[in-house]
């Protein structure tokens, strides 16, 4: 019986219990539902509030895009307005000019009207004068112009005759005095200065334990020096001294300037021996260019062929009967321009011609022609011009003489090897070049400086970078490049370089 009132009691205390927890979930359902429902109003309103705002912005982009399309619009039409006044002040204009135009057409017009008139008038008077004079003389005009033609041809012939006789006259007396006076003018104006050259070279050294390192085992550093040069090396009982000895200059000046490297380097052996005397071999062919390109700045001589050039520089290490040739080459362009100068004759033609007159002697090979008749093959090969070729082969009169400058070059030869020696200014005329350089440069607006460098090869300009653009800097390179090419004399070609630097500078602290 307990058991049963146990089980009733538990049925109806879980039936209580279900009947609890089904309010309880009703309760929180409907607690859910008016929870979610307030919510979704709230979205609802949030969702309205934000479409308003987009549809705001969208109408004030939409507005601010028609207006900017109304001021294009409108800035449009005033430019269409503002062509076309011009085109109607264009157009008064032109037709004002039109008018102005037939104005002084029907003026000019009437003017040439009245000149015709006069002009007929005056040919009129004028006939009228010569039919009085034909009646009054008795001859026609035809007749008495060539009467007063033969007469005054014969007057002219006889003075002419008469003044030729007295010009020739005159030149056969003064002739000789005039020369002289030319040579001796021309002597005066130069200096004497020697350069001789000899066929051997000393070579000094610090000890004659030296001499044993260039002999080397059993000769080989001797032999493999004189193989590398050309030049025979003495080495005897003379203290601290070696003898190179060679006809060839360039080649002794360069197994002198090989056997100084050798011996501040320490290292002497046949392989370095071969590298050091190639290695000097090619610093004096550089420095026979440069001495060529040299001697034509100093002489302003200016479109010499390169390898004209190269046969000038050779020049430095080749005598003429105990002459250097270049020294005697540059006195005898000296001379030529000053004869030629005195004569009124082209100095700078007769210059290029004296300085040109002995390359024929330079060339390494050795040509069966006279050295004068050589040169003029050479010059005419490397086109130089006809005047200049022909003072070249005439200087020893073994071709004949075609222009006035030959018998200058001639007598300027033979000065210079009678006195050798020639008056340079060649740091002067160098220095004053680089400074024209410099002051053409600096007269243009926006240069702060300028530099001459590569012996007046190369001029730097430096512009102040808030005056001259990057744009305007190449056009200055090029106007200075123009201007110097136009007014300034100079060999080779000059390279102008416009650099344009701008610096910020701070400290910090």
């Amino acid at each position: 019986m307990e058991i049963i009132l146990s089980a009733i009691a538990l049925v109806v205390g879980a039936g209580l219990g279900w009947i609890v927890v089904m309010q309880s979930t009703k309760k929180k359902r409907q607690q859910l539902l008016s929870e979610a429902q307030a919510e979704a109003e709230v979205i609802k309103k949030d969702k309205i509030l934000q479409a308003k705002e987009r549809f705001l912005q969208l109408k004030s982009e939409h507005e601010k895009e028609i207006n900017a399309r109304n001021n294009k619009a409108n800035q449009r039409d005033q430019s269409l307005k503002d062509r076309q006044n011009q085109i109607n002040q264009k157009a008064e204009e032109a037709n004002r000019n039109r008018k102005e135009a037939l104005a002084m057409k029907q003026k000019l017009e009437a003017q040439q009207e009245l000149v015709a008139k006069k002009k007929e008038e005056l040919e009129k008077l004028t006939s009228r004068q010569i039919e009085q004079l034909e009646s009054i003389s008795g001859l026609s005009a035809d007749e008495a112009k060539k009467q007063l033609v033969d007469s005054l041809v014969d007057k002219a012939k006889t003075e002419a005759m008469s003044l030729t006789n007295e010009i020739i006259e005159e030149a056969e007396l003064n002739a000789n005095k005039e020369a002289k006076k030319v040579v001796v003018k021309t002597i005066q104006r130069i200096a004497t200065e020697a350069a001789i050259e000899n066929s051997v070279t000393i070579f000094h050294i610090d000890s004659d334990e030296i001499k044993g390192r260039i002999i080397g085992r059993e000769g080989r550093n001797i032999r493999a020096l004189e193989a590398a040069t050309g030049v025979e090396f003495v080495v005897d009982d003379t203290p601290e001294a070696i003898v190179l000895s060679g006809f060839d200059p360039v080649r002794r000046e360069i197994a002198r300037l090989a056997l100084h490297q050798l011996v501040s380097d320490g290292r002497i052996h046949p392989a370095r021996i071969e590298e050091v005397v190639n290695k000097v071999r090619k610093q004096i062919n550089e420095e026979i260019v440069e001495t060529g390109k040299r001697t034509a700045i100093d002489l302003g001589i200016h479109g010499l062929h390169p390898e004209l050039i190269k046969m000038v520089g050779r020049m430095k290490y080749r005598s003429s009967y105990g002459q250097n040739l270049l020294q005697h080459s540059r006195e005898t362009a000296n001379l030529c321009a000053t004869m030629a100068s005195e004569l009124g004759l082209n100095p700078q033609l007769a210059k290029r011609a004296g300085l040109l007159h002995d390359i024929g002697k330079v060339p390494d090979e050795e040509p069966e022609l006279p050295h004068a008749i050589y040169g003029m093959k050479l010059a005419e090969k490397y086109k130089e011009k006809p005047e200049v070729c022909n003072a070249i082969g005439a200087h020893h009169e073994e071709v004949e003489m075609t222009s006035l400058i030959s018998p200058l070059v001639l007598a300027c030869d033979a000065i210079s090897g009678a006195r050798p020696g020639a008056r340079r200014e060649v740091v002067e005329s160098y220095v004053k070049r680089l400074k024209e350089l410099e002051d053409l440069a600096l007269s243009y607006p926006g240069v702060m400086k300028t530099y001459a460098i590569q012996a007046g090869r190369e001029l730097r300009v430096i512009v102040a970078a808030d005056k001259v653009s990057d744009q305007e800097a190449g056009v200055l390179s090029f106007d200075i490049a123009k201007k110097i090419q136009d007014e300034m004399t100079y060999p080779g070609q000059v390279k102008i370089t416009v650099i344009r630097e701008i610096r910020s500078v701070n400290y910090a602290k």
